[in-house]
Formats: structure tokens, C-alpha cells, sequence
């Protein structure tokens, strides 16, 4: 328990310094084109991380088991993004898949 508690200690230092790095970088950085760039493809790539985590999941016994009616969703939420569809039907589809396929299996 003593290891979990100074594991979120520092993971939650290390992430108050890496918020106040951010807040205390000069003007001239911020404004870079690049820093703009790359600052703008973070959100997609966290939330990716979370979706890929959230997908595929260890047990425990350093085997990866995949929730394939969660995956098959996630892959015809991607289908309807491609597909331009607004944000309410790609969730409902997904949502549609997954269930459809938990029935089914």
C-alpha cells in the first residue's frame, strides 16, 4: 500500500511541475507554429491512449485479453466518423454494435 501511496504522490508532483512548465514558457515559444502544431494533435493522441487502454486490457498475468464486441464497435464508430456522421449517431452506433454483438455471442 506504502508503494501506491508515493507511486500517486510523485505521478501527482510530476504532473503539477509539468503543468506549471506549460504555464510559465515564454511568448516566443508559445507562438511558434510548430509548439501550435504539435500542441494541437496531444488531445487526439491522449485520448487515443485512453481508448486503446480502455480496448485491451491486461488480467493481470501479463496476457492482453480484447473485449471483441467493445473493438468491433469502436470499428464501426470509426466507419461512421469516416462516413461524416455527427457525433450522436457514431456513439449510437457503436453502442448498437456492441450490444448487438454481447447478444449475440
Amino acid at each position: 500500500m506504502t508503494a501506491l501511496v508515493v507511486a500517486l504522490v510523485i505521478a501527482s508532483v510530476g504532473s503539477y511541475l509539468l503543468k506549471l512548465a506549460g504555464v510559465s514558457l515564454p511568448e516566443s515559444v508559445l507562438a511558434d507554429p510548430t509548439v501550435q502544431r504539435v500542441a494541437g494533435f496531444l488531445p487526439v493522441a491522449m485520448l487515443t491512449a485512453l481508448v486503446v487502454v480502455g480496448l485491451a486490457d491486461g488480467d493481470g498475468d501479463r496476457r492482453w485479453s480484447v473485449d471483441w464486441p467493445v473493438l468491433a464497435g469502436f470499428g464501426a464508430a470509426v466507419v461512421a466518423l469516416l462516413l461524416r456522421a455527427g457525433v450522436l449517431v457514431v456513439f449510437v452506433v457503436a453502442v448498437a454494435v456492441t450490444a448487438g454483438l454481447r447478444l449475440l455471442v
